[in-house]
């Protein structure tokens, strides 16, 4: 599936620059029937799950690359 950044300026009320944001989208009118409809993505991953997965690594003894 295809995917693209979306860049944005935010201004406050005097039309000064606020803050600088980005969005990672995935394009999903390009999905293809039968093969990626069943996919799920997630734009951010919540604090707890990355934790979780961390203390499974050190845990576990895996290597994270």
């Amino acid at each position: 599936m295809d995917s693209k950044l979306i860049f944005k300026v935010k201004h406050v009320a005097d039309r000064n620059i606020e803050k600088y944001k980005a969005r990672f989208m995935a394009k999903g009118f390009s999905q293809v029937e039968g093969i990626e409809y069943e996919e799920t993505f997630a734009l951010i991953a919540r604090y707890y799950s990355i934790r979780s997965i961390l203390a499974l690594v050190v845990h576990l003894g895996w290597k994270i690359h």
